[in-house]
């Protein structure tokens, strides 16, 4: 699994005002919790944290404030709404043990019949909830395609599960299904409604045959 070191700087004022200046300096304020003692508040950079915010991939961070590590997940991140920029990241710190709940990416494996029938494939969902502890965690999921045919759709609960690992998921929601192109449905109609009228000209010749 894929850390990211995130280095921080102690803030010893957490007031508006220094929260303001720290943005206005081009400092995230933050704050890591969840190690069962106070919460360490810091800034940072977006250099810093740039690969674990944009990208799809689910990435663990090292955070160093002060010469201390932390071993955590981003738990939330807040946005400007006008400028989208980072205005402030909470970390969760991971303790082996204690479950935690995070989304995943959701891969897949394998060639669908389906596809290669000429059909369309469509991902319906890209991320996976999962409840674990962090010696279980898992940086995505899978699911096998091998068997998904023209006109079908996988669920949640065809995903390969991992030990330790709960899908907190409905399991009846699709995350992929391979659809039939409009033009495989008009070379079907086509088809059907050329073998309907052979059987209808065979029938007519017999009857008058029989005449």
């Amino acid at each position: 699994m894929v850390t990211v070191t995130v280095n921080g700087t102690p803030r010893s004022n957490v007031g508006k005002s220094s929260t303001k200046a720290a943005r206005n300096a081009g400092l995230i304020p933050c704050v890591l919790y969840g190690g069962g003692g106070d919460n360490v508040h810091f800034t940072t950079t977006l250099s810093d944290v740039r690969g674990l915010i944009y990208t799809p991939e689910f990435k663990l961070a090292e955070v160093n404030v002060d010469g201390k590590n932390y071993r955590c997940i981003i738990k939330d991140i807040q946005f400007d709404p006008v400028r989208d920029e980072v205005t402030h990241i909470d970390f969760l710190q991971l303790v082996d043990g204690h479950p935690i709940k995070v989304e995943v990416p959701l891969s897949f494996k394998g060639v669908s019949p389906g596809v290669r029938s000429g059909g369309k494939f469509s991902q319906k969902i890209r991320v996976i909830k999962i409840k674990t502890t962090p010696e279980n965690l898992v940086d995505k999921l899978f699911v096998d395609i091998s068997k998904l045919k023209l006109g079908n759709s996988m669920r949640v609960r065809d995903i390969a599960t991992e030990e330790g690992v709960e899908i907190l998921n409905p399991p009846a929601l699709p995350i992929a299904t391979v659809t039939v192109p409009r033009a495989l449905k008009g070379a079907a109609e086509d088809e059907e409604e050329e073998e309907t009228t052979t059987e209808g000209a065979a029938t007519e010749e017999t009857a008058a045959a029989a005449e």
